[in-house]
């Protein structure tokens, strides 16, 4: 096992600063291909940010939601895709880790493995011997075949008849692959459907996900690791909401990098920047960005908090978790929709950035858990003294 020193924030922001271009420049052609293309993929592994939610002692960096949160967002400055990617990515090695040492073992022989991963359970896990056969099938199974393992949730049977949800971790040469993403956006993250057709999980392989939702993983090996001090959910939502945010400023870097020069066609305005209309959609947009950061990082540093302090979780500070990412993403969309209107006509083009990062940020707003009025609602109804409707928290 390669033990490593944690990489400090700036070190890690500076790298994925550094991968703007490159994933800027393959941004097209990966949306093209429906996945990565070979150069992002590369670039991504060899930065080694994929680590960031790798343990320490299987040569991660076990890195603060903070960092995480913000090395996503300038990921998704470059490429809405690779963003979302690289944080299923690194949801699913944050899930790993809570495996037994022997899983973890072969999984993290290679630290910079990757491994998707789907939380709506999709299948059935019946008991066999040493094990479960696994039966079923995932969508929207984000860059699973650009991955090694994947890790999906299914349902097992109970001594008293019932169903309980866990999750089962399988190498992707024992799914079959249906290639059915063709959408209008995300396009380049891959997220196609995957199937098991009796395929056989050890027992160490598969882990109850209702103590990891919780906030209880008593399979992780280290109690003092500040990386598994917190609820699976609010991670969650610090980590996929950083790919929104992320997009909001993408825009802004797109607006501003075509405004010197551009007019406003069948005007008198001959610079748009002198139109006092520019002035007022950046001044919208801007605010609308700041506000999905203040949401974003609102969550990731209060992971951090309790994470250092020992402190549990209420059920209002994890439902507020939720309703921060729904912020994220709906402030994230306003702040795109705005800058995406004053882009013209010109900006209709498949090579212009902005209509890509309007596709991106609208199929984020349709996610399941990122939907900001299931999100709100779910806030809403806890606020209103009414049982959460959803386990999800």
């Amino acid at each position: 096992m390669e033990t490593v020193t944690m990489l400090s924030r700036t070190e890690l922001l500076r790298r994925a600063s550094e991968l703007g271009p490159v994933l800027r420049s393959n941004a097209q052609a990966s949306e093209q291909r429906r996945q990565l293309n070979a150069e992002t993929l590369e670039a991504l592994g060899g930065s080694g940010l994929l680590r960031m939610r790798v343990p320490r002692s299987h040569g991660g960096y076990e890195s603060d939601m903070r960092t995480v949160s913000e090395v996503l967002a300038e990921l998704a400055r470059g490429d809405g895709s690779a963003a979302w990617t690289a944080s299923v990515w690194m949801i699913s090695s944050w899930m790993v880790g809570l495996f037994p040492e022997s899983v973890r073992d072969e999984v993290f022989a290679d630290p910079d493995v990757r491994i998707s991963g789907i939380l709506s359970p999709g299948a059935m896990a019946a008991p066999a011997d040493g094990g479960y056969l696994v039966n079923g099938k995932w969508s929207f199974n984000t860059g699973a075949q650009q991955s090694t393992w994947n890790v999906n949730a299914a349902v097992r049977p109970t001594p008293d008849g019932q169903h309980e949800p866990v999750m089962v971790l399988m190498p992707m040469s024992d799914l079959k692959v249906i290639d059915d993403w063709h959408t209008s956006g995300m396009c380049a993250s891959g997220s196609v459907t995957t199937v098991a057709e009796n395929v056989f999980v050890p027992a160490e392989r598969v882990l109850p996900i209702g103590p990891v939702i919780g906030g209880a993983h008593p399979g992780q090996q280290n109690p003092d690791a500040p990386m598994w001090r917190a609820p699976f959910m609010p991670i969650a939502c610090a980590t996929v909401g950083a790919a929104a945010y992320g997009l909001a400023v993408a825009a802004r870097d797109a607006f501003m990098e075509r405004l010197p020069g551009a007019k406003i066609t069948y005007t008198d305005y001959t610079e748009q920047s002198a139109a006092p209309l520019t002035h007022l959609q950046l001044a919208q947009a801007e605010i609308a960005i700041a506000e999905a950061e203040f949401h974003l990082l609102r969550t990731a540093d209060l992971i951090d908090t309790k994470a250092s302090s020992g402190e549990q979780w209420s059920l209002e500070e994890r439902a507020r978790a939720r309703l921060d990412l729904g912020a994220v993403c709906l402030r994230a969309k306003e702040a795109v929709d705005v800058l995406a209107s004053a882009s013209g006509g010109s900006s209709l083009y498949s090579s212009a950035p902005i209509q890509r990062i309007e596709r991106d940020i609208k199929a984020l707003n349709l996610h399941a858990i990122m939907h900001p009025d299931t999100n709100f609602e779910l806030y809403g109804r806890l606020a209103c003294g009414l049982p959460a409707n959803t386990q999800y928290l």
